[in-house]
């Protein structure tokens, strides 16, 4: 049996500063122990939506016609920023407030399939240039050569990697979509980490990269500003699965770099995921940024 929260009587109720906060810490309990959602997903995306939304009501009442009033406002928006709201007040007002009426006829817009495009080492080494200091440089190179999410990286802790074997265990819960596998690092990063490093001495609990993923991003605009070369983190992450793909590692092994579920049957029942076995295959690719 799940977790079942004191929920308000009506969405009208929470429009009251306090009882809207105690109600989205509520919401977020929901989220992270009945659906096993990551804390991520569940305070930045849909608690942060839900907030925006009830910061815009003000002293309306919630209706079907109101939500439309304010969905409105994402005419004119990416197909994908108007599905994350819509994905948002499902979880809040259909499955946590038991109220899918409010939002049982809004449909999820269809996103059209837009080929990626995917930079050349040239152009990650024109980028890399523009970052000047010795800790872009190992967060670029860490982004490039494993396969994890920007907050990944940001979050990792000294303990989580092992530098003579170029090993990342990130200490981020797996949820329903996102795995925790071993991902690796390649030489290039080995060597921007230990001058970013310089010897310095650290317990393992300590943050690898003391820096939000927010600034991470800032890093990343201005670079692209300098450099021509437009790069977020997660095209990095785009150009890793590409380029270890070309380099001839199979599909099921680029999802457990990535922290993807595996696809396939073979691939979840029959295929060993054990470090030894990803090393070994990611040394064998021997994937290269700037050489």
């Amino acid at each position: 049996m799940g977790f079942e929260p004191m929920r308000p009587k009506g969405p009208h109720a929470l429009k009251a500063g306090q009882n809207l906060d105690e109600t989205l810490e509520r919401f977020k309990q929901f989220c992270t122990i009945d659906l096993s959602l990551s804390e991520e997903t569940t305070q930045n995306h849909h608690c942060r939506q839900i907030k925006r939304f009830f910061k815009w009501l003000g002293d309306r009442e919630v209706t079907t016609d109101v939500i439309r009033d304010y969905l409105a406002t994402f005419n004119g928006s990416a197909a994908s920023t108007r599905a994350n709201v819509l994905k948002s007040f499902r979880r809040f007002f259909r499955d946590f407030l038991k109220q899918g009426e409010l939002v049982a006829t809004f449909k999820l817009p269809r996103q059209e399939f837009r080929p990626k495009v995917i930079p050349t080492k040239a152009d990650l080494k024109r980028f890399y240039e523009a970052l000047e200091r010795p800790f872009k440089r190992a967060v670029f190179l860490m982004l490039a050569t494993s396969g994890l999410r920007r907050d990944e990286v940001a979050s990792l802790k000294m303990g989580d990697i092992d530098l003579d074997k170029r090993m990342v265990l990130p200490n981020m819960t797996s949820t329903a979509t996102k795995k925790r596998w071993a991902s690796f690092f390649n030489q290039e990063a080995e060597q921007a980490l230990r001058e970013y490093l310089n010897g310095q001495e650290a317990n393992g609990d300590q943050r690898l990269f003391p820096w939000r993923g927010d600034r991470i991003d800032k890093w990343f605009r201005n670079a692209s500003e300098k450099s021509g070369i437009k790069i977020t983190p997660k095209v990095l992450r785009d150009w890793f699965c590409s380029e270890i793909g070309e380099l001839g590692v199979a599909d099921r092994y680029v999802d457990a770099f990535c922290g993807r579920v595996p696809r396939s049957v073979l691939a979840r029942h029959y295929t060993d995921f054990s470090p030894e076995r990803l090393k070994r295959i990611y040394d064998g690719a021997g994937l290269k940024v700037l050489g």
